[in-house]
């Protein structure tokens, strides 16, 4: 059994949000984790004001680094830096979570702790994520392929990682806003992870943020584009062809639109359980 999970968070003025995530990781009824604050240098006083307010007293499993960066996955670099200062080996697990996400309830990783375990090969297990703002369920594919990758990921969130994964290298700090898909077709492709879906709601996502500005998600158009054109260059044109034959476009607008994403992830959930 692997001995301990370290849950990751980069903060930035993250005002009330930061005591949210955490409060609902410390409700956690599994209770054998460490967790890494990652603060770029918020100047809002939010952290200090938990740190003054003796928030942290009862968790000293609880370690707060302070150091600026120039984004946000240079920050989450940072944080597996210092995880990796405290860990001797990789039979660790990493989890990463945004500030203003939570865990779905006070038992996740109780769920989750039976399939942190040691495996012949780094591994990834991920659950499934309820979207905040569409209301729903949105479940990851139960099954890793080619195709599936590079229609999306698992969202980081959701995702347990072998520490080993982040060992070799980190995030590529060029990508803006897909460094995390990046990252996790270079663990399927390069590292040869082993991927498993469990049936667990694993976070509650607050969503709106920084990815899905109008500018950046131009941007990460352009950086799926090239990343895919990376890791399986005799197949993204087919594949993009195929996304757009299947009106991808307009089943994207029904599934981010509160009003039909309920309906829509149901289906989804449905063709995914056969």
């Amino acid at each position: 059994m692997k001995t301990c999970l370290h849950i990751l968070i980069v903060s930035l003025n993250p005002h009330e949000r930061l005591k949210k995530t955490l409060s609902s990781i410390f409700s956690q009824t599994y209770n054998d984790y460490r967790v890494i604050i990652k603060d770029g240098g918020s100047k809002d006083g939010s952290l200090q004001e938990l740190i003054d307010s003796g928030f942290f007293n009862d968790h000293d499993n609880v370690k707060i680094i302070e150091k600026p960066d120039n984004g946000i996955y240079e920050g989450m670099n940072q944080a597996i830096e210092a995880m990796f200062d405290e860990i001797g080996s990789d039979d660790h697990y990493c989890l990463f979570l945004n500030c203003g996400d939570t865990f779905h309830d006070e038992r996740v990783l109780e769920r989750v702790a039976p399939y942190l375990k040691e495996y012949d090969r780094d591994h990834i297990i991920y659950g499934d994520q309820y979207n905040l703002i569409q209301q729903t369920v949105v479940s990851s594919t139960p099954k890793i392929n080619e195709f599936s990758l590079y229609r999306n990921v698992p969202c980081h969130q959701v995702c347990f990682y072998s520490t080993g994964l982040f060992r070799k290298r980190a995030y590529e700090i060029r990508y803006r806003v897909r460094a995390d898909y990046e990252h996790f077709l270079y663990c399927y492709f390069e590292l040869k992870a082993e991927c498993e879906h469990i049936d667990v709601i694993i976070c509650d996502y607050e969503g709106g943020g920084y990815s899905e500005t109008k500018e950046n998600r131009k941007r990460s158009a352009n950086e799926h584009k090239e990343i895919t054109q990376k890791y399986m260059p005799r197949s993204a044109r087919k594949y993009r062809l195929m996304m757009l034959l299947t009106l991808a476009p307009l089943r994207t607008r029904i599934a981010e639109n509160p009003k039909t994403s309920r309906i829509y992830n149901s289906i989804k959930k449905r063709i995914y359980s056969r």
